[in-house]
């Protein structure tokens, strides 16, 4: 065969890594034997912690994803184009705005009251986000899930590491690739509302049950009849054109382009590359828009024989406008957006319907969406600078050392305004300056300096061809400073817009400006790693960290993590070597550990802060001690992981595969303890143990593989159990979501020793109370005796309230009937994607889904209930509630309001629904819903003009593409989408729905050109 006289016994290794790199179409260009292609496979190199390896020679779990297959996914977001990629690395967009929060865990992640975010690491340089990176610039990337591939990064590695290596120069001609797409996106979902027929004959029944207190005879329609007209002329709704104002503002088609240009090259002394990227975004909500550029520059000169430098300079710009429709940190969630779009009035009528911010309406609950958008604005400017550089030293034969030293600058401006509208304006300043616009900004700076040495030696000189030693040895230094000035204006023009409030600040009647630094957050780290191979068949990986960080004091500032693991190439064996159809086969095991420091700095002393005062008189702010109780005897939380895997290619490698089982415990959790009667909110401790354990199954099928015919498949599914083992000191509890600020909800999450975390908690839903419940006697009805009494939780009792279930039989259902209603965790996540070639056109579809989990469905509870607190007269429903679904107590021909038990009993005979006319809002186990869905997430279709065509215009490549995203998601769900969790400020509550940004669905076109 061609090469052939290359494989030889001395060079086999050296020569199948060039041919990786210098001959990539060497398999389409022959028909190697079996063991030669074997050679050339086992040598796919993969990023690892502080350096690389052979795949084959992984005795970790670790998973890697190369950046072609990310080009191909025209995406705004690395992480967002990871979505049903990696078996365990859960991805989850929240909401669906330009800039929403990307959530990644791995294997669950360890803690439960911190962020369980997993390390991201960039040429070396841990990161904040994968937001500033552009998918364009990425060469590959590498996921890194247990602790023997995590515990050479320490305190850092708990949660997983994820490794992105961005494309750098290479020797060659000049190369040039231009990429670019363009696309819409249309709302995919809206909320179903009442007509305005039906709109019109709710708020008829409102008013009669409102005034029906307290004896029916008092019942009237005044505060009905008072914009609408009299009940006899209700039928002039039913031709009404509704105000449709999810459409009118959430309708727009959003329009989104991206253009990338790369360079690379060079020389045998020196090579290049350079990567621009350019993306803008007008979202579907009005005011909405997202515009990120990148600018990457990476320069190699290889300065003698045994020296190479090294630079690496990322920009990235990025600019946000709106403030969508929830925020993390809100004022209240009383300016929750899209419940004004729900909820506001389908028809106009002067006094219920007002676009003046000056004139009061009758409904002070709900805000005209214009306004309510328009006061809630929002500008978010985001810029990050990164510098590397590193020294690459062949000090002798076999001994290398490597010097990284960079900084990493961030800022972020963020100014947020607040109109006459606003929770914000109407409760938060001095009485003197509520109910007039307000400003926010805030200027955010960080920078982190970094600093690692490392040396590497091969002692393979020493041991002979059987034996082959490597050792890591190293020093790492992290500094990482943060400042934030916070400047708050408020007592504007009433008529002030954002606009002007941000031009003429000095307008303000009142000003503050608190300027925080935060302590230094600094670790000092030395590792080390041994990897040991016997024939190529036995591997030994061990590894030892230490990190001092500045987070904790004495004896506990140092934590210790060691690993080992191993591996045994079960395909080198004798017993095996005339099975043909195993190509390769290992076995592996791992145990170490890794820890965690992932709480705020400056918990080890009590801090102060500047706080804002609208209660105290003539006193505009004050200093306090901070709210968090200090804690000098904190020290490291710790992650005990054990893993098993078995990789395997077979059948001449079209079928390949990983299965990893594993179980990771997590103990000395960081915990942010309550404390009341102390005068803190609380204070962070160690105390409590969580487990995760699970399964997890990767394939990879070529079912077709010839020049012009391509046909492969690949799937990965993962099953993770969570289990909170100890809590400590501290007993079950429960937290609140507070996607309300009604307090009737109360706490509705449960943290539950022996049980998972995302455990929703409030009471079981027994339909609604039926006449037949109920004694009828003097115009008034009583519950019968045996029929549970709800009242202390739903309030107002009548045939057709909300009923619920007495679950401890005392005849009453209160806060002790409470129970688990809802577990948010998944039993099981993954993806398959599809990839075909049919000569010159290409095919890629790719599936992601969920099962098992369940959704707080807040907006089904806000959108079905017209509560009197707070007060729900002229709010608008959803569709769930709609005429010949609810219960009414209105003669439909009379208007008149139905008393008689057996003429209500008859009006409601096929009616399924309890009547919205609520006391409060109530969390029963009917809103929490079955999350499971499988969404077809992408889907393009290629085309490759042909290599003659391509030559006459000078270029390289041609390829057109049509890509489709959220083509459909299979789900029964009924809110906008399943994936979703909005009231994620704290890692307790996970997976509400309440007023999220709706996902859109997109088309989108593009080409890429390479010169």
């Amino acid at each position: 065969m061609k090469y052939k006289n290359l494989i030889t016994p001395n060079l086999k290794y050296s020569v199948a890594v060039l041919a990786l790199f210098a001959f990539p179409d060497l398999d389409a260009q022959s028909k190697p034997k079996r063991d030669t292609v074997k050679e050339k496979t086992i040598q796919e190199v993969v990023m690892i912690g502080y350096g690389t390896a052979k795949k084959s020679d992984l005795t970790g779990s670790v998973a890697v994803i190369k950046g072609a297959d990310l080009k191909n996914v025209p995406v705004a977001s690395v992480a967002e184009a990871l979505t049903g990629r990696v078996a365990g690395l859960s991805v989850t967009s929240t909401e669906g705005s330009p800039d929403a929060t990307i959530n990644l865990k791995v294997r669950g992640g360890t803690s439960i009251s911190q962020d369980s975010s997993p390390l991201i690491i960039v040429d070396g340089f841990p990161v904040n986000s994968l937001n500033d990176i552009s998918s364009s610039d990425i060469e590959n990337i590498s996921v890194l899930k247990d602790a023997s591939s995590t515990a050479i990064y320490g305190s850092r590695g708990a949660n997983g590491v994820v490794l992105i290596t961005t494309k750098s120069g290479r020797e060659g001609k000049l190369s040039v690739s231009l990429n670019s797409f363009m696309g819409y996106k249309f709302l995919a979902k809206k909320i179903k509302v009442l007509s305005p027929y039906d709109y019109a004959k709710w708020q008829y029944e409102y008013a009669m049950l409102d005034s029906s207190s307290p004896t029916p005879s008092n019942a009237n329609a005044t505060t009905y009849e008072k914009y609408f007209g009299q009940f006899n002329e209700m039928n002039k709704f039913k031709d009404y054109e509704a105000l449709d104002w999810q459409d009118k503002l959430m309708g727009n088609t959003g329009t989104f382009q991206n253009t990338d240009l790369g360079v690379r090259g060079g020389s045998d002394k020196i090579s290049y590359n350079l990567g621009l990227t350019h993306y803008k975004e007008d979202g579907i909500l009005m005011g909405s828009g997202f515009k990120r550029d990148n600018i990457t520059l990476g320069l190699k000169n290889k300065a003698s024989k045994n020296l190479e430098i090294g630079l690496k300079f990322r920009y990235s710009k990025t600019t946000i406008d709106g403030s969508g429709t929830n925020e993390q940190k809100e004022a209240s969630s009383a300016d929750s957006r899209l419940r004004n779009m729900v909820g506001y009035s389908p028809i106009n009528i002067p006094g219920l319907v007002s676009e003046d911010i000056g004139s009061s309406t009758e409904d002070d609950y709900l805000i005209n969406p214009y306004v309510a958008n328009r006061d809630n604005a929002r500008s978010q400017d985001k810029r990050n600078y990164s510098m590397q550089g590193s020294i690459n030293w062949k000090i002798i034969k076999n001994l290398e050392f490597h010097s990284e030293i960079g900084t990493d600058f961030y800022r972020n401006k963020d100014n947020r305004f607040y109109g006459v509208s606003t929770y914000y304006a109407r409760t938060m300043p001095l009485g003197t300056n509520q109910n007039k616009p307000a400003l926010i900004m805030i200027d955010e700076e960080n920078n982190r300096f970094r600093i690692a040495n490392t040396l590497n030696y091969d002692f393979k000189s020493y041991l002979g061809e059987d034996h082959s030693v490597k050792l890591l040895l190293g020093q790492e230094y992290i500094n990482y400073t943060s400042n934030v000035l916070t400047n708050t204006m408020q007592g504007y023009f009433k008529t002030f817009t954002f606009e002007d409030a941000v031009n003429f600040s000095s307008s303000a009647q009142y000003a503050n400006a608190d300027n925080f630094n935060y302590q230094d957050d600094r670790l000092f780290s030395f590792f080390g790693r041994v990897n040991y191979d016997y024939k190529d068949k036995y591997l030994l990986t061990a590894t030892m960290r230490a990190d001092g960080s500045s987070k904790f004091l004495d004896n506990n500032k140092w934590g210790y993590f060691p690993s080992a693991a191993l591996g045994w190439k079960l395909s080198s064996e004798s017993f095996l070597e005339n099975v043909d159809w195993i190509k390769f086969l290992k076995l592996r095991a791992s145990y170490g550990k890794a820890g965690n420091n992932n709480i705020p700095v400056g918990q080890l002393v009590q801090t102060y802060q500047n706080t804002l005062s609208a209660w105290i008189n003539n006193v505009a702010n004050y200093w306090a001690p901070y709210k968090i109780m200090a804690n000098p005897d904190l020290k490291w939380e710790t992650t005990t992981t054990q893993n098993v895997g078995l990789d395997f290619e077979l059948f001449k490698g079209k079928l390949s595969g990983t299965i990893d089982l594993y179980k990771n415990k997590t103990s000395d959790l960081l915990l942010l303890f309550p404390t009341i009667g102390t005068g803190y909110d609380a204070q962070y401790r160690n105390m409590g143990d969580n487990q995760n354990k699970g399964l997890e199954i990767t394939l990879n099928y070529d079912a077709i593989k010839k020049q012009d015919y391509k046909l492969s498949f690949a799937i990965n599914s993962a099953w993770n159990k969570n289990k909170i083992l100890s809590l400590g000191i501290m007993n079950d509890f429960t937290t609140s979501s507070t996607w309300t600020s009604s307090p009737a909800i109360g706490n509705d999450y449960l943290i539950s020793v022996g049980n998972p975390l995302g455990l929703i908690y409030g009471y079981v839903s027994d339909g609604r109370y039926e006449v037949s419940d109920f004694d009828y006697n003097n115009d008034k009805y009583t519950l019968k005796a045996g029929i549970a009494n709800s009242n202390p939780t739903v309030g107002y009792l009548a045939p057709g309230s909300m009923k619920l279930k007495d679950l401890n039989g005392d005849g009453v259902v209160n806060d002790k009937d409470r129970t688990v209603i809802g577990n948010t965790n998944p039993k099981s996540t993954g993806g398959f994607t599809i990839n075909g070639v049919v000569k010159n056109f290409d095919i890629s579809a790719a599936f992601n889904w969920s099962i098992g989990n369940d959704v707080y469905n807040a907006d089904k509870i806000e959108f079905t209930s017209a509560t009197t607190s707070p007060d729900g007269q002229y709010r608008n429903l959803s569709a769930v509630m709609a005429d010949g679904s609810r219960w009414t107590n209105i003669d439909p021909n009379s208007g008149a309001l139905v008393t008689d038990p057996t003429a209500l009993a008859a009006l409601n005979a096929n009616t399924t629904m309890w009547s919205p006319y609520m006391s409060r809002y109530v969390v029963s186990s009917w809103a929490i819903e079955d999350g499971s869905f499988l969404r077809l997430n992408t889907l393009t279709l290629g085309y490759s003009l042909p290599d003659s065509l391509v030559k006459k215009l000078k270029l390289s490549k041609i390829r057109l593409f049509a890509t489709g995203y959220n083509l459909f998601v299979l789900t029964n769900y009924s809110g906008s989408d399943p994936e979703v969790s909005t009231r994620r400020k704290t890692p307790l509550t996970p997976g509400v729905d309440s007023s999220p940004y709706p996902r859109s669905r997109q088309i989108v076109f593009g080409f890429n050109l390479n010169f």
